[in-house]
């Protein structure tokens, strides 16, 4: 059944809903007031109508506030009236009305603030310079949110305008510092080469910007629709595909001969295929298209750039590929170097290195994809990997890697240099099989990551040459969570990436891989992004692995968290208000993270911080500030609402 909310006559104005009473009787309408107007809940997706719970917040009480802990909690939300309401006899509310409703209650649980919008110039002049926004504090690692990935459709049209734009301004007013969107070669290059249609995404960014937003932009030359979460298919260019079809080798190849459409294949950077022009020179090209158009937004709305420099954007090899099947956690995946273009470079090498006969291929047995590493002779715990063949092809292998990702910074800081903005990579977060000797999983994505031998150091180094950040998804994982057999450890994993980032002064910032709304996904985030990471040992148990001068490297705060993802499911009730209390607790700065289950957590604000974020924020030492909400017509956003993603 949908909830209620009443709508109750007299000076305040309040809405309550029925929640849980903790022991009280529940609130009961006076017989004097108003026939209630009801406004119902989306029975079938089970949420509220987004207009009513774009706020939806969690604050503490102000100091000296009368608090009783018998005392039934509601949601007093102050909402306004639009004019034609307001001849029915309706009067249209004011924020300190809102104001005045909250502080007339025992107790305060949840509480959020409607901004009524102005029907006329006169009105909003009238309304005065608005309420200050909630501020992060001063060191605050801030928040970015990523949009749909069908944001802008494959018909090169912006999706879900009204949506969009009533998100922007939620997250916006909870204190979120911008948003993330891929800005996909397929779609503005897709049909001729050398002609780009930015369209959609001057809407789309123009709409960022009406906000008060500010903007990363991935540079996606990867396609879409192959990777968990891909809901929308995004391909290579057309032309692209053309030329693909007539020379397969020009995309990544497996021992089989199965090919991976997601994104050109590292043999072919620097060759000439596709009318004349290297994917380099393309990739350099889109980028100039770029800056050219968006000139005045680079350093004002659009403060970062992540340029996508494989599958998913990430730094890879097409290892593990989802969209076809071949692939199933917690698989090894397979080795991607068997294009003629990939197997001629690495039977040079294999010249150079007076042995040829390594030249012919990757390892016979390396398995399959969905294979274990102690179900194959190479992967296995004393396995091949060891030997002097196992050096060189897995030397070879992860070199090619950095050499594409070499390559791309050099073109990317050609391009945007001057203009004021971060460039940054992406690095995958291949947690399984970590804690195993070889790291399998890692090895055939590319990094040659054993247990004695830290293979993101290379990669690292080379985006500190070019004045990258690093960009590193699975911070909301836990260890625990994960299944014993697969030997995972995405903290470990994030650990040594940040260790190893610290120590050349690497700008960090992080990702959660997987969308997760729950509070034990928040607190871990939290306390990733305040450098609070587990200890990684080598096999014989030393934390020497990222030591630097006899000391263990000691990790900064993260430049800054992106979410995933902006859609239905974030702004449904229970969802929205994990959120928004999550947010906060990262706007505050914590600076005790080391507590157990269960226990208050004491920010630097003064706010008492429960593991639990289902409980309300309790005994503030300084007065919350509630930021104002433009409310939308929830009447119209329904349709769109359901269709965000």
């Amino acid at each position: 059944m949908g909830t209620t909310l009443y709508y109750f006559g007299g000076t305040t104005q309040r809405v309550t809903s029925k929640v849980e009473t903790q022991g009280r009787p529940e609130r009961v309408r006076p017989r004097w007031h108003r026939r209630p107007q009801t406004l119902r809940a989306n029975t079938v997706s089970g949420t509220l109508p987004l207009a009513q719970w774009l706020a939806c917040n969690y604050y503490s009480r102000a100091p000296g506030s009368a608090q009783s802990s018998g005392a039934s909690p509601f949601c007093s939300i102050s909402l306004p009236w639009s004019r034609s309401r307001s001849r029915r006899g309706l009067p249209e509310t004011r924020r300190h009305q809102g104001q005045a409703s909250s502080a007339c209650c025992k107790s305060v649980v949840a509480c959020a603030t409607f901004e009524a919008v102005p029907n006329s110039k006169s009105e909003r002049a009238a309304e005065g310079p608005a309420e200050p926004r909630a501020v992060p504090a001063k060191g605050a690692v801030p928040i970015y949110v990523m949009l749909p990935l069908d944001s802008v459709s494959i018909a090169n049209t912006l999706n879900h305008t009204r949506a969009l734009n009533a998100g922007l301004r939620a997250l916006k007013s909870i204190g979120v510092e911008g948003v993330m969107i891929d800005v996909w070669w397929g779609i503005v290059e897709g049909s001729h080469p050398r002609v780009y249609d930015w369209s959609a995404y001057m809407q789309l960014f123009q709409s960022v910007k009406r906000a008060g937003l500010k903007l990363q932009c991935v540079m996606s030359f990867h396609a879409c629709g192959g990777n968990v979460g891909d809901h929308c298919l995004v391909s290579l260019p057309t032309w692209v595909l053309e030329v693909a079809e007539q020379n397969p080798d020009v995309l990544f190849t497996d021992r089989e001969g199965l090919r991976n459409s997601e994104y050109l294949s590292f043999g072919v950077d620097n060759l000439p295929l596709f009318q004349g022009r290297t994917p380099l020179q393309i990739y350099r090209d889109f980028m100039r298209s770029f800056r050219d158009t968006f000139r005045s937004e680079l350093g004002d709305t659009i403060t970062e750039i992540m340029v996508g420099m494989g599958p998913a954007g990430e730094l890879r090899y097409p290892s593990y590929p989802q969209g076809d099947k071949r692939w199933k956690f917690p698989g090894i995946g397979e080795f991607q170097c068997y294009d003629k273009y990939t197997l001629s470079c690495l039977a040079a090498c294999a010249e150079a290195w007076n042995h040829p006969e390594w030249g012919n291929g990757g390892p016979h047995n390396a398995g399959s994809y969905k294979q274990w590493p102690n179900e194959t002779g190479f992967f296995a715990e004393h396995g091949s990997w060891e030997s002097d063949y196992g050096h060189f092809f897995l030397s070879w292998y992860s070199h090619l890697l950095c050499e594409h990702a070499e390559h791309v910074c050099t073109i990317a800081n050609s391009v945007f240099k001057r203009c004021n903005v971060q460039l940054s990579a992406k690095i995958p977060g291949v947690h399984w099989w970590y804690q195993s000797r070889s790291h399998a999983a890692e090895l055939t994505a590319g990094y040659y990551n054993t247990c004695n031998r830290n293979g993101y150091d290379d990669v690292i180094s080379t985006l500190k040459v070019h004045n990258f950040n690093l960009n590193f998804t699975c911070v909301e994982m836990s260890d625990c969570e994960q299944p014993p057999s697969a030997k995972c450890s995405p903290e470990r994993l994030l650990a040594q990436v940040c260790r190893c980032a610290a120590r050349y002064n690497v700008g960090v910032s992080g990702e959660n891989a997987l969308p997760r709304f729950d509070a034990s996904a928040h607190s871990q985030i939290i306390s990733h992004a305040y450098g609070r990471h587990a200890p990684v040992q080598n096999e014989i148990g030393e934390e020497d692995m990222y030591s630097f001068n006899g000391h263990l490297v000691e990790c900064p705060p993260m430049k800054a968290f992106t979410f995933l993802r902006m859609g239905e499911a974030l702004f449904q009730l229970n969802n929205w208000r994990l959120y928004v209390n999550f947010v906060r607790r990262m706007s505050t700065y914590p600076d005790d993270l080391n507590a157990g289950g269960g226990e208050e957590r004491k920010s630097q604000s003064g706010f008492l911080i429960p593991d639990d974020e289902g409980k309300v924020l309790a005994k503030s030492q300084k007065k919350s500030i509630q930021p104002p909400v433009v409310l939308m017509n929830t009447k119209e956003l329904q349709a769109d609402l359901r269709s965000l993603a």
